[in-house]
């Protein structure tokens, strides 16, 4: 089946060629190294195999948020550690990138532009700013579906200025989003977890009409569970979410879509690391100076069976307070018994966003999942069904 937008396998002969590629190589730094290189090796895949076709490859990336141009907002310091990944030399030019200054760059070279948001224009995607980019380079690659929600000169308006194409970490992400949600074998399940239904509530709105089960956890099941007329104690708890949640019930009713809440839970009267209160009981037990902090033994297990009936899965939050324990042990739980479902073949699972990549990591069980994105304002903009500009942009 054709794809809805061209990849590096389209571009033809690129022999020195200029290509921009759009990476997304915004990682935390701490003297000189980087505090995760996940963003960093991403990108690799694509920017070796246009140096090893002989183009001329030029890295643009934005580098944290400067309000003015700053030295620690230079991606210079970016230029070894991106080496050392790559296992090859990158060059650094220097933010006011005009054609003369990558005019020494021969065939298979590969340098590292300064970063984007050091012009004005990026994020207002100027067209003098997409013009500037666009004089640097023949074709465009973006390769940075993290930031393809931002439709900024370096990610959206050079992608209609120049021949565009979806680098290989792109591809990817397309591919797997689609077969997640895009066209999905059913039955899909979706887990949605997290603080607060207000910052997920598009997300949940959109899915309960596109799977069979929705999977709530998290500080926001307790708005669901409120809605159901339970007593969560002093939980956290959008009260005056109800309504909302409400409506989602009824919304998922139409949609034959099955909403998931726990019905044995943990409590704690503090919220501690193994706390001298700690105790599961059923979820109309919860005292009233009692807090939920994770989902139980039971409502988990009983979780894992119904995702042993379904064929995708679409995880974006945590189940409980994983990160101090033992609130982690649902979602610990849940994500392994994903992990062997994929193995098995039985299920494709994508994941997305901060805190379920964090979490997935913690489980072990991170390299195990069909698909892990890294995105995470993008990651939930797709989630929530809205178009991406970057995305959108490489359409054909």
């Amino acid at each position: 089946m054709a794809r809805a937008f061209k990849t590096l396998d389209d571009m033809g002969d690129v022999t020195g060629k200029r290509v921009l590629v759009r990476a997304d190589l915004n990682v935390p730094m701490a003297d000189g190294k980087p505090g995760d290189d996940t963003r960093l090796r991403a990108a690799v895949p694509t920017v070796s195999e246009l140096s090893d076709r002989g183009a001329i490859v030029l890295v643009l990336t934005h580098f944290g948020r400067p309000k003015v141009p700053a030295p620690e907002h230079s991606t210079a310091q970016l230029t070894r550690p991106f080496s050392d990944v790559l296992g090859r030399d990158v060059r650094y030019v220097d933010w006011e990138g005009d054609a003369e200054s990558t005019a020494m760059l021969q065939p298979g070279d590969i340098a590292l532009l300064e970063n984007t948001r050091f012009f004005g224009g990026e994020e207002k995607n100027a067209p003098e700013t997409v013009d500037r980019f666009a004089a640097l380079g023949d074709l465009y690659v973006n390769d940075a579906f993290s930031a393809a929600h931002r439709a900024h000169a370096s990610t959206e308006g050079l992608a209609r200025r120049l021949p565009a194409f979806a680098g290989r970490q792109m591809e990817a992400e397309l591919d797997a989003l689609d077969k997640a949600l895009g066209a999905p074998e059913h039955p899909v399940a979706a887990v949605v977890g997290g603080a607060k239904v207000s910052t997920k509530l598009d997300v949940l709105k959109h899915l309960v009409g596109r799977v069979d089960h929705l999977i709530i956890g998290g500080g926001m099941a307790n708005t669901f569970l409120a809605a159901r007329g339970v007593d969560v104690g002093k939980s956290l708890c959008e009260h005056d979410l109800v309504p909302v949640a409400e409506a989602i019930f009824d919304s998922a009713d139409r949609a034959n879509c099955t909403i998931h809440l726990p019905y044995d839970v943990v409590v704690a009267k503090e919220f501690a690391p193994n706390p001298p209160s700690l105790r599961t009981c059923n979820v109309h037990e919860v005292a009233a100076d009692e807090m939920i902090l994770d989902i139980g033994p039971a409502a988990t297990e009983a979780l894992g069976d119904v995702l042993k009936t379904c064929r995708t899965l679409v995880w974006n939050g945590p189940l409980g307070a994983f990160e101090t324990p033992p609130f982690d042990a649902a979602t610990m739980a849940l994500a392994r018994t994903a992990a062997a479902l994929t193995r098995e073949g039985s299920l494709v699972s994508v994941a997305g966003g901060g805190d379920t990549v964090a979490a997935l990591n913690q489980a072990g069980v991170a390299e195990e999942m069909s698909f892990v994105s890294t995105a995470g304002g993008a990651f939930l903009e797709w989630m929530e069904g809205r178009e991406l500009p970057g995305v959108a942009a490489l359409a054909r």
